[in-house]
Parts: structure tokens; C-alpha cells; sequence
């Protein structure tokens, strides 16, 4: 999958940290001096700390980019040294990525003969809660990616009901098609106005399912949904996609775009296709 991404020059570099309070995600750190990339797993690529460097030393790369692989990343942060790997092992725990959080440890203890550092500090400080640090590189916590399905229990019947949502983030440009909660799920990818017409949203469409929101009309660079849907069919393997659209004209480009992605996907995956009417009414509902 081609994909944006941050790229630093360390040369170029001198440590001021400016950038770091400009990354959304908190994926910036200043690690021996130098600002460091500690995750590209939360990099959405956007480039928000590029005006923020005096020295022009950060910029925006496209690649052909594997589906991100916690080994592969651990083979890279190693040779930065300990406190890189510190860092990027609890930047997974903070954003509840427990799954690459037990592989990058896992990693560790395989690989502890060739590693220069002694691998049980690195692993001791990132389990005990006193080296435990909760902030985010002044990242906006907004953009935090946050897994809370546990916590939150739908009562149909309930007056104030609970959200449904398990996850952070939502809208389609900054998801990511990697994250733990998109892996073997029931994805609802809805158009934006669909939450607002539909009193039921969350006790009955979005309850037990990932969830992407997007706008066919007026988002920009719609074809990058394309690439990120066909990860998320053939690496996240989804179970089944509800598109959810409204029935005026311009929803259907949403229809459009998981076409598209079917056509390129390795993996075939069942759609089901919702109009929902302008006063909350299901005016459609079939698979495609």
C-alpha cells in the first residue's frame, strides 16, 4: 500500500524539539538529542510538524509501505539504541496497542545475545508503572488512538444511552487500517450525516463493530480510502463492511469507493448496502 509518512534528517536536525508539540498523534519524541519517529504505526502522514522545523529536517515521503509489522519496526528501533526503544514500546502501551506491545517485547527477549543493551531494563521499565509516562510528546490527546470497548456496555433501553464507539480515531484520513481494533472485525464505514439522522446509531448500527466515517463530497483525496479499505480487507481480514449512506446523491460515491477497494483486495469480503432516509428512515438495505 502506497502511503505518506513522516521522514527525519537527522544531519539536519539540532534537537529543539519545536516539532514535537505539533504532532497529533504523539509519534514525535526527543530521544539523545534528536527527534525521533518513535512508531510510524500512529503517522498519519498529514504533516503538521513540517512548518514547525527551523531547519527544514522533517518532510513528507511516499512509499510503497508493508502493513505495519511490529518485527520489522523492532529490527529498526534496536539500532537507535535503548532509551528509542523505551520510548517506542511505550508509546504502543499508552495507545493500548497490546498486541505489538507483546510482540516488540517478545522480539526483545529472542534477540537479548545480540542486542548491545541489556533488554530486562527496557523491559522493566516499560511494564512498571513508575517509568510509566503518560505524556504524549504534547500530542493532542483528540488524535489519540484509544481502544475503551470494555468499558462501554449498550443498554437498548436506557434513557441516557452509552455510546457504542470502541475506538479513536474515526474519520477515514486518520485511521489506521493496522490498528489492533480493525483486526478481524465487523466494519460500519458511514457517511457522515448518517450518526445524526438515525435516533439508533449506536444501540443498533455501530454496537459490536469498528467504525470509519467519511464524506464522498466533500473530503479530499478520496483515493487514498481506497488503499486504506483494501489493508483492511486483506491484512486486518475484516468479516463483513455495512456501508452506511444517506440517500442523497453524493453518498453513493461511498458505495463507489468500496467497489473499487473489493476490485484490488486479494481477500472477498460481504458488503451490505444502507440508505437511510433525510428523517432517519431505512429506505434500503441489501448486500452487494
Amino acid at each position: 500500500m502506497k502511503r505518506q509518512i513522516v521522514k527525519i534528517d537527522e544531519d539536519k536536525c539540532t534537537g529543539c524539539g519545536l516539532c514535537v508539540p505539533n504532532c497529533a498523534e504523539g509519534a514525535l519524541q526527543i530521544i539523545d538529542g534528536k527527534v525521533r519517529l518513535v512508531s510510524d504505526l500512529l503517522c498519519d502522514g498529514l504533516g503538521a510538524c513540517l512548518g514547525h522545523c527551523p531547519e527544514g529536517a522533517i518532510e513528507i515521503e511516499e512509499r510503497e509501505a508493508e502493513p505495519y509489522n511490529e518485527i520489522k519496526v523492532m529490527d529498526m528501533m534496536v539500532k537507535q539504541g535503548k532509551n528509542t526503544v523505551i520510548a517506542h514500546l511505550k508509546h504502543l502501551k499508552d495507545h493500548n496497542e497490546n498486541g505489538f506491545l507483546k510482540e516488540g517485547i517478545t522480539y526483545l527477549i529472542d534477540h537479548q545475545k545480540e542486542i548491545e543493551f541489556d533488554v530486562n531494563v527496557v523491559i522493566e521499565n516499560v511494564k512498571s508503572p513508575a517509568g510509566h509516562d503518560h505524556h504524549h510528546g504534547g500530542g493532542c490527546p483528540g488524535m489519540k488512538t484509544m481502544s475503551f470497548a470494555a468499558k462501554n456496555e449498550v443498554d437498548d433501553k436506557a434513557v441516557n444511552q452509552p455510546t457504542a464507539l470502541t475506538q479513536w480515531p474515526v474519520q477515514m484520513h486518520l485511521v489506521n487500517p493496522a490498528a489492533s481494533y480493525f483486526q478481524n472485525s465487523d466494519l460500519l464505514l458511514a457517511a457522515d450525516c448518517t450518526a445524526f439522522a438515525l435516533g439508533n446509531f449506536h444501540s443498533f448500527w455501530l454496537k459490536n463493530k469498528s467504525l470509519a466515517i467519511a464524506c464522498p463530497k466533500l473530503d479530499s483525496n478520496t483515493d487514498v480510502y481506497i488503499d486504506k479499505l483494501v489493508a483492511m480487507i486483506d491484512q486486518a481480514k475484516l468479516n463483513t463492511i455495512t456501508v452506511l449512506i444517506m440517500e442523497v446523491p453524493c453518498c453513493g460515491g461511498l458505495i463507489h469507493l468500496v467497489k473499487l477497494a473489493l476490485d484490488k483486495a486479494a481477500r472477498k469480503v460481504p458488503v451490505k448496502k444502507v440508505v437511510v432516509g433525510i428523517q432517519g428512515e431505512i429506505l434500503q438495505e441489501e448486500w452487494i
